[in-house]
């Protein structure tokens, strides 16, 4: 089996087992060093342009690179392994995606639903109004899951790291953990076009797998309607085509529940209403659908790995 493929499986199946590693996911040294070039360089340097960011990125980058390249065949290959399973753990997340919606679903209050779903969104908003709930999910399964592991199929730990501390460089204040890194306004707006420029294959990528696990015609529709078909750096075509699926889903278990009453009536039994759905259906669906887009992506690799193209 891949290398690729192990550490893929090794990296999901740590998150899962041993929830409590996730508090290794600290990125202070990175801040530190952002705090350090804002110290030593003036507003008319390289650092508080435009692409300023590559100052911050390239330190660490290169030496995970290095130690890629020079891991790599190492003792059997296992040296390599391990330094990539800890790399992709270490870039993963920096929450279990998992769990933020749980805590949304299970709040026993409005108030505590309030302050999960605050955990859950990418900009920090507490609403947990459907649209706003279901592009929530997705967007942090990209930011979370899929752009990192995208990235490190591409180019490794190397890739891994890379897009994690883009999207470190590139938040907002107010917006989940990791907290915002003081960088510079201009060198800021750099990171986020550089991060949009990482996301956007992705979210093609994410998109394709949505319209195989759910409806076709509604996600393609979707897609168009939010410019997917046009090459500029905005994947919200993605929360669009989530909401869409979402919706097919919703729409799909209501026929069920009506038909199955029908059918329960006829021979005399009582049924539960369609709202036994439970509350925010369109959550538990929307992590539902990120969930199956990621065994299509396993599924993919492992055939991959089977003909002989990843390594």
């Amino acid at each position: 089996m891949s290398v690729t493929l192990i550490a893929v499986v090794a990296a999901l199946v740590l998150g899962h087992a041993a929830p409590s590693l996730a508090s290794v996911r600290q990125f202070g040294w990175y801040r530190d060093l952002v705090a350090w070039l804002n110290s030593h360089f003036d507003e008319d340097s390289f650092w508080r342009g435009n692409w300023g960011i590559a100052l911050a990125l390239a330190p660490p980058l290169l030496a995970v690179g290095l130690l890629q390249r020079a891991l790599d065949g190492q003792v059997f290959g296992l040296a390599g392994l391990l330094f990539a399973i800890i790399v992709l753990f270490y870039s993963w997340g920096p929450r279990d995606l998992d769990r933020d919606v749980d805590a949304v679903l299970d709040a026993p209050d409005p108030v505590s639903r309030r302050d999960a779903a605050a955990r859950l969104a990418d900009d920090g908003s507490a609403s947990v109004d459907g649209p706003r709930v279901i592009d929530a999910v997705f967007r942090n399964g990209l930011r979370r899951w899929f752009g990192v592991l995208f990235w490190f199929l591409v180019l490794g730990p190397f890739g891994a790291l890379g897009y994690r501390l883009v999207v470190v460089s590139a938040r907002r204040d107010g917006a989940e953990d990791p907290p915002a890194t003081p960088v510079p306004s201009a060198t800021a707006r750099g990171a986020r076009r550089l991060l949009a420029l990482l996301e956007w294959p992705v979210a093609q990528l994410m998109t394709l797998s949505l319209a195989l696990v759910g409806n076709f015609d509604s996600v393609l529709g979707a897609w168009r309607s939010a410019g997917g078909a046009a090459f500029h750096l905005d994947s919200r075509f993605l929360e669009a085509a989530g909401r869409a699926s979402v919706r097919s889903e919703l729409a799909d278990e209501s026929s069920d529940y009506a038909a199955g009453s029908l059918r329960d009536e006829d021979m005399g039994a009582t049924t539960l209403p369609a709202a036994s759905l439970g509350e925010l259906p369109e959550l538990r669906d929307a992590m539902s659908l990120v969930w199956r887009c990621l065994l299509v992506w396993l599924a993919t690799l492992a055939l991959f790995v089977i003909a002989g193209f990843v390594s």
